[in-house]
């Protein structure tokens, strides 16, 4: 992606099922759980840039010693200081102790058979070491600690937040981890009150009732009423002090989450690679959570995965596919693939079919899959078009004519190479601009001046800045015919509400594009008009809300909105004609026919928040105001 986009977190999840004793014999350390954490953090790392936190909980301690461990960075490098700080704990343990596990397990933190990490984008808010998760609700009865982590954003939170404040909460701040960890929490206390009442009145004195509360605590009637009133996108994961842990998966199934389950171990991700990378795992042996279900690990070791919430027709994220899962996952290659592949006809109609004038590139790096697939195919219609040349009058054909048809061939080239980040200290806006032009290194001297045309493929444009600032203005100076510039994902014209940095209606080239139209066609009152259209539909119950900002949209054809986002992506310096081609939404659930969620697309949400919280941005935008709209 030529702009930067920045996303949902990741969270690993790792409950050992063998005592430690068993992989210190068979692996040769105790902190196995540990080890494979460490993996699985490291391996998601794409989906966190702002910090990383572990917890780790111990089975059956003795009262009066510690039995949670957390550490958090927000560091420049997280994981690296997460994981030397974690691992410094053991740093002076001598090598006989390091073999013994219930040495390390009574006398050092984070070796615990419970292990839960995170990586952290936060799409609003500051970015200080308390935002980091996992967050700890703790309490002194072993059965109310709460540690929890979680990839979410909820549309309806001020509903939550007051939500507690009728519990006679009193909230220590106003965010989604702190109001989900408090609703689970306050259910998760009610279900100990019950539990204590009914053995209580059987005559169990206090500590019997502390170990029947463990082995009956409802962990699934938790999680159902506790989100019963929640409106968003979310995988979370949390553990229990006594040792239960679960995931739950959003009912439309928007975030994702997958697990692998053996006799060893049972271990949650958010992306399927890292737990085959980590565990060494075939694919088929990684399974996806269901949406709407938990996966429930008792202390026992016993695990269920159960139906939490009423499912939703599944959404799972389009932009997974796109760009934001690790590209090693079978499925999402081969997805990235065919949206290149889909491409590839409607480029070569623009081209004229014109091989020897063209030149084919992406922009690096994430393009790299949808640009194989997409020259796959451009490679195909090349030979096909060869045949029906050799086919046409083959008795005229002689060896030299064969040998020219048989020399037609698509021309790739690496035509742009993102350097090293540059810093500039440069006050006035020109120069910086001039210095940001350079992000991007070109390969000079294979472009045949104001004569080939330049085709780069970009996985989705955004802002369209970075395309203006620095690929295009660089592109330029090769001195091309023309500038194509493809997008394997469909324009991206509303604003995201499920964890994704895509909530401002001004950052999207779409939208610009839009109101340019509106206001170069006079119809400029339309936009007014649908801002009290949205203040109007979001007085309304959340079920009679409708999206107010398509009706916008269905004025013009994509192709009319493609052409003046050309014209605001072009600098203003160069005379070189640019172009811009999108993927369809059709073309985009073919590719990716499991991941139909398209809401920043076709502005269809899978919540029912999602349609008050596109209304709120414009209303937003309208106003001004940059806040966001949920």
């Amino acid at each position: 992606m030529s702009d930067n986009l920045t996303h949902e977190c990741g969270l690993a999840l790792i409950r050992l099922l063998k005592p430690l004793e068993y992989y210190q014999e068979k692996y040769g350390t105790s902190l196995y759980g540990l080890n494979k954490l460490q993996v699985l953090l490291q391996k998601q790392r794409n989906r966190g840039q702002d910090g990383a936190g572990l917890a780790t909980i111990k089975l059956d301690p003795p009262p009066g010693h510690r039995y949670i461990s957390r550490k958090r960075s927000n560091s420049s490098q997280y994981l690296k200081d997460l994981f030397e700080e974690v691992y410094g704990r053991f740093s002076d343990v001598s090598k006989e102790d390091m073999a013994n596990p219930q040495w390390l397990k009574h006398n050092r933190p984070y070796t615990g058979e419970l292990l839960l990490g995170h990586l952290r984008y936060g799409t609003h808010g500051a970015n200080s070491i308390e935002t980091v998760h996992p967050f700890l609700r703790q309490n002194n009865w072993i059965t109310r600690n709460l540690v929890l982590a979680g990839n979410f954003n909820m549309t309806n939170m001020e509903e939550l937040f007051q939500q507690l404040i009728s519990f006679g909460q009193h909230p220590k701040e106003k965010s989604d981890t702190i109001t989900i960890l408090e609703k689970i929490g306050h259910f998760q206390d009610e279900e100990v009150k019950r539990l204590f009442n009914w053995f209580k009145a059987d005559g169990y004195d206090n500590e019997e009732i502390t170990k029947l509360i463990i082995e009956n605590i409802d962990i699934r009637r938790i999680l159902q009423r506790a989100t019963r009133k929640i409106d968003g996108g979310y995988v979370m994961a949390g553990m229990l002090g006594h040792g239960d842990a679960f995931v739950m998966r959003d009912p439309a199934g928007i975030r994702p989450a997958y697990y692998l389950q053996n006799d060893e171990v049972i271990a949650v991700a958010s992306e399927r690679p890292a737990l085959m990378t980590a565990f060494r795992a075939r694919y088929t042996e990684v399974k996806e959570l269901e949406r709407g279900h938990a996966l429930i690990i008792k202390k026992s070791g016993k695990v269920s995965i159960d139906l939490c919430k009423d499912q939703l027709p599944r959404k799972a994220c389009s932009f997974e596919s796109i760009y934001f899962s690790r590209g090693n996952d079978r499925k999402i290659y081969k997805e990235r693939k065919q949206l290149g592949k889909l491409l590839a006809k409607k480029v070569l109609q623009e081209v004229d079919y014109d091989f020897e004038n063209t030149v084919f590139s992406f922009i690096p790096n994430t393009a790299e899959t949808a640009f194989i697939g997409f020259m796959d195919e451009i490679h195909t219609i090349c030979d096909q078009r060869k045949v029906e040349k050799l086919a046409e009058d083959p008795a005229t054909l002689n060896k030299a004519a064969i040998q020219e048809i048989m020399a037609i061939k698509p021309r790739i080239e690496k035509l742009a190479v993102k350097d090293a980040k540059m810093r500039t200290f440069i006050a006035d806006d020109r120069s910086r601009g001039d210095m940001v032009n350079m992000v991007y290194d070109v390969t000079y001297g294979i472009i045949n001046n104001h004569k080939d045309t330049v085709v780069v493929l970009d996985d989705s444009i955004v802002r369209g800045t970075t395309l203006r600032d620095s690929i295009i203005s660089i592109l330029s100076t090769l001195n091309p015919k023309r500038i194509v510039v493809v997008s394997s994902a469909p324009q991206i014209r509303y604003p995201d509400c499920y964890g994704i940095d895509m909530s401002r209606m001004k950052s999207f080239v779409a939208f610009n594009a839009l109101i340019q139209l509106l206001e170069e066609d006079g119809k400029e009152e339309l936009i007014e008009q649908t801002y009290y259209r949205c203040l109007e539909a979001n007085k309304k119950p959340l079920d009679q809300i409708s999206n107010e900002l398509k009706p916008l949209y269905d004025l013009y054809t994509q192709e009319q909105i493609s052409a003046k986002i050309s014209k605001l992506i072009t600098p203003k310096h160069i005379d070189i004609e640019v172009k811009v081609i999108y993927q369809t939404i059709d073309n985009l659930h073919q590719a990716c026919p499991e991941n139909t969620g398209d809401w920043y697309f076709s502005g269809d949400y899978p919540t029912l928040g999602g349609n008050r919280v596109v209304n709120k941005a414009f209303i937003n935008y309208f106003e001004k105001s940059d806040v966001r709209a949920y």
